[in-house]
């Protein structure tokens, strides 16, 4: 079966040129010009661009996230919405398992979750403790099992001190693994919180300061500090959202440290901490998250740092809980609602709309921020991320000419709110090929439960 995509403009992370993509089964066969006759399935998309399909490196599907809330997409539901709005794999971040498990505990769970994805998948591995058996099982997984990437936490119930981040960090150098951390200063943010709490300030607000700007990059420079005295250990920035964080990481790659990546998520660079109070503290609880809404300050800070190649992905940290169930109830005590927003669905279209063509980056960063770069990160490139011959044929076909607006309404996520409800997008997915499928086509899903293979991963 050849499928042939007819002139389009294709983009890469380097390249813009017209041209024609010829299929053949789940791999890209050639690129140039071709006659109708070379294909049994023909799509014309002159006019539109034609780009590598979108590569989300954190999602959390299924995400237990305490005894009382779990992420209400699993990963069929999740994984439709992600193909829809362009993203054809997925990079999810395993949640906790009991107190002592071993690294495969969670995996294994995950491994059996993921059988329904409709996209490719891999996992990033979570680390609880650190000690001897768990360094060894790092060991083998990563060199073994095509899991190259672990979580580790800066805070919440398995924070991680500066010696186990010294250990996990080594290792990594070893294993040709990668760290992936969430950087917040526990000690302080658990302290501006009892102080807010002491004070009665509990409206969403306040779950904003209770984690200002320098919590976050207090973390991420003792985080970049470690990981150079281990050698200049691989270490990934998740959900970097403050100015100041970003000018650590840009300080520790102007020292010549090497092997340091940030990633950013849209709702750091579209929404600001005004969406805790503007609407009122009901509305507010929607955007509970960790870290939380900065200001518009940042968020400049944030684009000019994306085309800098200061940040070098874009992530959603898609974590959905209700908003009626599961959020509102927050509204007179930011502590009780669960941390997490949707946002796998509209990534894609966002930063285009947002991004290209307001102007604030190039097509070929888009195309480097939302999948090229996260291929090469986390050991899936040219298989993916790349438009090339022998890649797989993961493609997005975006309509800059078309306009649509943002809505619960039109969603595949389960979750009862959009994070951008009402947002006026310039450009439309068209379609989404998965391994030479389609497998959406003008917003309406056409794959299937189950076809999503998971991605052995192996850093060089």
């Amino acid at each position: 079966m050849r499928t042939l995509l007819k002139g389009g403009i294709i983009v890469t992370d380097t390249q813009i040129s017209r041209g024609d993509i010829l299929i053949e089964e789940e791999k890209i066969l050639a690129i140039g010009d071709f006659k109708d006759s070379d294909a049994d399935k023909i799509y014309d998309v002159s006019g539109c661009y034609v780009m590598p399909g979108g590569i989300d490196p954190h999602t959390h599907m299924e995400l237990q996230q305490s005894p009382d809330y779990r992420s209400v997409d699993d990963f069929y539901t999740g994984t439709v919405a992600a193909a829809v709005g362009g993203t054809t794999t997925i990079l999810d971040h395993i949640a906790f398992g009991p107190k002592g498990c071993n690294l495969h505990y969670s995996i294994d769970i995950y491994h059996e979750l993921a059988k329904k994805s409709v996209i490719d998948y891999g996992f990033h591995g979570v680390i609880q403790e650190v000690n001897s058996n768990i360094l060894n099982e790092l060991n083998d997984i990563i060199t073994n099992e095509g899991i190259p990437s672990f979580k580790a936490y800066s805070t919440y119930g398995y924070a991680m001190t500066e010696v186990d981040f010294a250990l996990l960090l080594r290792q990594m150098k070893i294993s040709k693994g990668i760290l992936t951390i969430h950087c917040e200063n526990d000690a302080m943010t658990r302290y501006y919180q009892s102080e807010c709490i002491k004070n009665e300030q509990l409206e969403p607000i306040y779950h904003a300061k209770s984690r200002p700007n320098m919590t976050e990059a207090e973390t991420v420079d003792t985080l970049l500090s470690i990981a150079k005295m281990e050698g200049d250990a691989p270490v990934y920035i998740v959900h970097t959202s403050a100015k100041e964080s970003v000018k650590r990481i840009e300080l520790a790659r102007m020292i010549g440290q090497k092997n340091v990546y940030s990633e950013t998520c849209p709702q750091y660079l579209l929404l600001d901490e005004s969406k805790y109070y503007k609407e009122g503290p009901i509305e507010g609880t929607k955007y509970l998250m960790a870290p939380p809404l900065r200001t518009k300050e940042d968020q400049n800070y944030l684009w000019k740092a994306i085309t800098k190649g200061s940040i070098q992905t874009i992530g959603t940290d898609h974590c959905p809980f209700m908003f009626e169930r599961d959020k509102r109830k927050a509204a007179n005590n930011f502590t009780l609602a669960p941390g997490g927003i949707p946002g796998v669905e509209e990534r894609m279209i966002i930063l285009f709309s947002e991004g290209v063509l307001k102007n604030r980056i190039s097509l070929n960063d888009y195309v480097s921020i939302t999948s090229t770069n996260a291929a090469k990160i986390f050991g899936m490139y040219p298989q993916k991320g790349s438009l090339a011959p022998q890649s797989d044929a993961d493609i997005v076909v975006i309509d800059p000419n078309k306009t649509g607006v943002i809505s619960v309404k039109s969603q595949y996520s389960v979750c009862d709110y959009n994070t951008y409800e009402g947002l006026t997008v310039n450009g439309e997915v068209h379609l989404v090929f998965s391994r030479g499928k389609l497998i959406a086509k003008d917003r309406q899903f056409c794959g299937a439960k189950g076809d999503g293979k998971f991605i052995y991963r192996m850093l060089s």
